[in-house]
């Protein structure tokens, strides 16, 4: 386990920038401590210092994860956000999206949300934002990619994608033997 680089760092906070944006701050300094980003065979676990000093006790061959993973760095060196990391940038998400009960489960078999099943949408979204998609009730169902802008939605049919599915928890089922 070891910090990240500056690439790493820089490739990984422009990836939740697009979702929290300067929010990025109130994850490493929070008032119940300082938290920090480690990287252990290609993926990203975000966790506290205290433990993380713990971990330091365990040799890296034989741990297999600590903290919370937020992430992985692909082959290419691109930063791929985990489900994981909703818990994390759903309370700090700047653009929402709210879907309807009957569009839920469809977003949970990860199936990218239709216009018909669209909610509420947070104003000023623009194409391509980076958005927490959640329930009616509030409930964080996962994130995904906004496939047009608030304004835009207002004008299109109903069978039109209006948010491109990324993550979401049904993925906890779905790819269970493989989300080590």
């Amino acid at each position: 386990m070891r910090p990240l680089t500056e690439e790493e760092t820089k490739t990984m906070f422009e990836k939740l920038s697009k979702y929290i944006g300067e929010n990025i701050k109130l994850l490493v300094d929070r008032p119940d401590g300082t938290y920090c980003f480690r990287l252990h065979k290609d993926r990203v676990y975000y966790m506290s210092e205290k433990i993380l000093k713990l971990a330091t006790n365990i040799s890296r061959d034989k741990l297999v994860s600590v903290g919370t993973c937020f992430g992985k760095f692909t082959k290419t060196s691109k930063f791929r956000l985990h489900i994981t990391a909703l818990d994390f940038l759903a309370p700090y998400a700047k653009f929402k999206v709210w879907v309807k009960p009957g569009t839920e489960q469809s977003f949970l078999y990860g199936n990218h949300v239709l216009k018909s099943g669209l909610g509420r949408i947070t104003e000023n979204t623009e194409q391509y934002q980076g958005v927490v998609v959640y329930s009616m009730a509030d409930v964080p169902l996962g994130f995904g990619v906004a496939a047009k802008s608030t304004q835009e939605c207002r004008r299109v049919d109903p069978m039109s994608i209006v948010v491109f599915h990324q993550a979401d928890v049904g993925e906890f089922i779905r790819n269970e033997d493989t989300l080590t």
